[in-house]
């Protein structure tokens, strides 16, 4: 039989999953072990077979030519004095700041960091590469800030977690006999892939069966595209981040340029490697751009209408389950309005009709979506360009049609340079306070579990667009015919009888795009009964629970796994994309409060706790402070 791996017989901890969000849980545990643990000796085992900090999703072995979708300067790591949080603040430089520090001599420069450093300013969209050495430093300082810990780092993938809630855990890991073994475990998982749901799969077969290519939804840094070959036609399903990877990798990835003329436009100079990208999706438009200015003046005051008390009260409803839209989106209606009206009337008083004060004591007692808030707002705010609607953001080509593919292509080019120009313009400034609300607002979600997709695409299309810069590249690539525009409502069916993949959109009705190959480009949905993730899929079996959409459910409180009758595991936790406690992202924009930072804290405490509460009487062992590979402690095994 095989001996479980625990070579000094110290409590430990198994953390799977090295990226960002198993970065910020060890940050966390380095900042509340003082408090809660001393200077017991602790083991620490870091499973990932990609390397720490950046983990595989901001992995340093992916193309130079991909960005973040944030500026230097709104991406952290590190904890504020605007974190709620219980244990202590640490505060620690961003992505700007660091690279600042890179610059100095402050911080070392690893292996192709300094060039990217050089070049990086706070407003600047920073390359992956660069985002995963920073990344790596910050894991470096945290694994140097813990106390009496050993860091195990094992480059493998865990595959099923077993041992009774009494007692302690097995962690099992593919290709090696022996588990280790753990008093607790966090998973501390990033995006997974995903079995193909019915109608991918009905498509994928397709493909098959007639010789055609079908991407289905991935990673896009993950997925082969050389079967895409120059030239051809393809269809693209999805218009978000994903899809401007894509973008990148087939134009100047496959060797294409761009050039500057003196008006200013950028213009695309093809390599002639490149296929033709009809891209579609349920909108048929690009996410928003990131907003190209700073605020300045005074900052809505945030929560107003969707804050702890509103959750508190969501929550205590006895014996009905919430539904989004019926329940929590009129309250986020209410929120964002208050954030626009607050920011127009404060900010560009001369396009309002009405004091502040009187507003929005009548707007707070307005029913959201309501007939007198409509009135208030009408009255109050003369330019209709000026009012929030909602509903119009989600939908910006409802009831549009146009005649032809050529008109559309103009009508969504003339969108796309609209949008640049408001998402860079401070006159606009009001789409800056709904963009803080939307912060907001996910950070009250986190408290209320499973939301559905809606509302993350939603959050996603809003707040979490690509770089401006990209949408000019995007515009030139649209100039180029490299790029064509297919419109909203999109849908892709299988034409058994050409064998080809038809494209409809409600944009331009009655005309058809035909193409040999499909690209889904969108992350899969993360659905736990579904995910190719063999360690999900065992827990799944166990008797975990999961939500209505498929999400691993978990105690708000600290993350602790939930089984079907509802009880938390003592041992088991779980953080991340694949929970019902979804965050905005494992690190953050500084200074918002970000739930992810909560969470690690919360988490990162109870461990602490369980850990303390259950000591057993010391030892004196040696520990070593500096992470060590599974190799080089494979004999203490």
């Amino acid at each position: 039989m095989s001996r479980s791996v625990n070579p000094s017989g110290r409590p430990s901890v198994v953390i799977v999953g090295a990226g960002p969000r198993g970065t910020g849980l060890i940050e966390r545990i380095a900042a509340n072990a003082p408090e809660l643990y001393g200077d017991a000796p602790l083991d620490l085992h870091l499973v990932d077979p990609h390397p720490p900090g950046g983990g595989r999703i901001w992995r340093a072995g992916q193309s130079p030519l991909l960005w973040m979708n944030s500026t230097a300067e709104d991406v952290t790591m590190f904890t504020d004095e605007t974190v709620e949080l219980d244990g202590p603040v640490r505060p620690g430089p961003s992505l700007a700041e660091w690279a600042r520090g890179v610059r100095s001599g402050e911080f070392p420069a690893g292996p192709g960091t300094a060039d990217g450093a050089a070049a990086l300013g706070p407003r600047d969209f920073a390359g992956r590469r660069l985002q995963s050495a920073y990344l790596s430093w910050v894991y470096e300082q945290s694994v140097a800030a813990l106390p009496r810990v050993a860091v195990h780092e094992h480059r493998r993938t865990a595959v099923r977690v077993s041992g009774s809630r009494e007692g302690r855990q097995q962690v099992w890991l593919a290709g090696r006999p022996a588990p280790l073994l753990a008093d607790l475990v966090v998973l501390a998982l990033g995006h997974l892939e995903a079995e193909l749901p019915p109608e991918q799969r009905k498509l994928a077969d397709f493909a098959a069966r007639h010789g055609l290519t079908h991407l289905p939804p991935a990673f896009t840094a993950d997925t082969d595209l050389s079967a895409l070959r120059p030239g051809e036609p393809v269809l693209v399903r999805g218009f978000g981040l994903a899809f401007v990877d894509l973008m990148v990798l087939l134009t100047e990835g496959r060797g294409g340029s761009y050039t500057t003329g003196a008006d200013g436009q950028l213009t695309y100079r093809p390599s002639g490697r490149e296929p033709v990208l009809h891209v579609g999706s349920r909108r048929g438009v690009p996410y928003h751009a990131k907003i190209g200015y700073e605020l300045h003046g005074e900052r809505p005051p945030l929560p107003r209408f969707f804050g702890p008390e509103q959750v508190d009260a969501l929550l205590a409803r006895p014996g009905t389950d919430l539904d989004f839209r019926r329940d929590i989106w009129p309250l986020i209606d209410k929120e964002l309005g208050f954030a626009h009206y607050h920011r127009l009337f404060t900010a560009h008083p001369g396009r309002t009709r009405m004091n502040w004060p009187d507003f929005e004591e009548k707007y707070a007692a307005a029913d959201p979506g309501g007939a007198a808030l409509q009135a208030l707002v009408g009255a109050a705010v003369p330019d209709p360009a000026d009012r929030l609607d909602l509903a119009a953001l989600d939908h910006p080509l409802a009831g549009l049609r146009y005649p032809d593919g050529a008109a559309l292509q103009e009508g969504l080019r003339g969108y796309i340079e609209a949008d640049l120009a408001r998402r860079h313009d401070p006159a606009h400034s009001p789409d800056l306070a709904v963009f803080l609300a939307l912060l907001s607002v996910y950070g009250q979600l986190v408290r209320i579990g499973d939301r559905g997709p809606w509302w993350h695409g939603f959050f996603s299309y809003l707040a979490s667009g690509p770089p401006g810069p990209r949408l000019r590249q995007l515009l030139a690539l649209s100039r180029a015919g490299v790029v064509r525009f297919l419109g909203a409502g999109t849908t892709v069916t299988a034409d058994e009888r050409r064998g080809v993949f038809r494209a409809e959109s409600a944009s331009v009705p009655g005309e058809s795009t035909e193409a040999r190959a499909l690209v889904e480009a969108r992350l899969p949905e993360p659905t736990v009964a579904h995910t190719r993730d063999a360690l999900l899929r065992a827990l799944y079996a166990d008797g975990a629970a999961t939500t209505r959409t498929g999400l691993l459910a978990v105690s708000a409180a600290d993350g602790r796994v939930l089984d079907r009758s509802g009880r938390p595991h003592p041992r088991r936790f779980a953080l991340g994309p694949h929970t019902d406690a979804r965050s905005g992202g494992a690190f953050a924009r500084p200074r918002t409060n970000a739930p992810a930072f909560r969470q690690n804290d919360a988490t990162a405490r109870a461990l602490l706790t369980f850990l303390r509460d259950r000591a057993a009487p010391p030892v004196t062992l040696p520990v070593r402070r500096t992470p060590v590979t599974e190799e080089s402690h494979a004999a203490d095994q």
